[in-house]
């Protein structure tokens, strides 16, 4: 006996929800998508993002969205679009547009690393950086709302460290040289050259700087992620390198030297630098130093001080 089926398949969706309650967010997370980045006013970038995108429920009636919707409209968006605050504001507006009279709000977050070819300091040698990023995008009461993140590595010498460690060669130099009253120039760059040199050295770590930035309203066609990059690498001095011959070695030591600094400076220099720059109207930064000498780290924050920004918690507020 065959058993005919319905051609209309059932969507419990449209069933009332059971406690009439509206809910902030509803969609999915870690969605995986390839997209192509609007990063320079003439450049595109290729990435591969993990992908959380929502709508909300204002409607006391409505049990649920078409998660469907939002996935196949991504996918679609993602394959003929490159991203840009502009298109993601338009992707907003039509991630709306499948849940109307459901949702008046609605986000898409993609985060990824940003990849970068560097050159070397010094010799002809470059290579590749990731640097982790995400691209927020959020459309409440037609507001929308653009914010970028991103993990900038660098390397920190501390202060206090090289200091106690010049204290020590001085005393090692009179040691040595206690009995002559007279030192020519080549002793003494004979001395510095030789492992005597170094009977003390300050302590360096990898350090990283975590930033969330709101972009300006006038920040439309391109994410500036390459110009901010280089903006906190250049504020700080001492970024992370890629190829490294001997030359480059030497010159990223003498970076180090010229650029001593606590996670306190660290974080006044990114947020000197961050409140200068017109492309960005707030910003949550956070260093942390992970130190060599010991096994915690040392953290400083700042924030740009909005009324209503950011505030100065301890996690990323993105």
């Amino acid at each position: 006996m065959t058993v005919k089926r319905s051609n209309a398949l059932p969507d419990i969706t449209n069933t009332p929800a059971p406690d009439h309650s509206p809910l902030d967010w509803v969609g999915m997370t870690e969605v995986a998508v390839p997209f192509s980045l609007q990063d320079e006013a003439h450049s595109t970038t290729e990435c591969e993002a993990l992908a959380s995108l929502f709508v909300n429920i204002c409607r006391s009636d409505i049990k649920g969205i078409h998660m469907s919707r939002l996935y196949l409209l991504l996918a679609e968006f993602a394959e003929q679009n490159a991203f840009s605050p502009q298109a993601m504001q338009q992707f907003l507006h039509d991630k709306l547009a499948t849940h109307k009279e459901i949702s008046d709000q609605s986000s898409l977050t993609l985060a990824f690393d940003y990849l970068h070819k560097r050159p070397a300091l010094l010799s002809q040698y470059q290579g590749w950086k990731a640097y982790p990023a995400v691209i927020k995008g959020t459309l409440e009461q037609e507001t929308a709302c653009h914010e970028v993140q991103l993990t900038i590595p660098y390397s920190s010498t501390c202060p206090c460290s090289a200091s106690l460690s010049r204290q020590l060669l001085e005393e090692a130099f009179r040691h040595d040289f206690a009995d002559q009253t007279q030192i020519s120039a080549d002793q003494i760059a004979q001395w510095l050259r030789s492992e005597r040199g170094s009977v003390a050295t300050p302590h360096s770590q990898r350090s990283y700087a975590y930033l969330v930035l709101k972009l300006a309203p006038n920040v439309s066609s391109h994410y500036p992620l390459l110009e901010l990059i280089d903006l906190v690498e250049q504020s700080l001095g001492t970024p992370v390198q890629t190829a490294v011959k001997r030359e480059d070695e030497q010159a990223f030591a003498r970076l180090n030297g010229a650029n001593l600094m606590f996670c306190e400076d660290a974080a006044r220099r990114i947020k000197r630098a961050l409140e200068q720059h017109s492309a960005i109207s707030d910003f949550w930064v956070k260093v942390e130093h992970q130190e060599s000498l010991h096994a915690h780290n040392a953290v400083a924050i700042a924030t740009k001080g909005c009324a209503g920004g950011y505030r100065s918690v301890t996690t990323s507020p993105l």
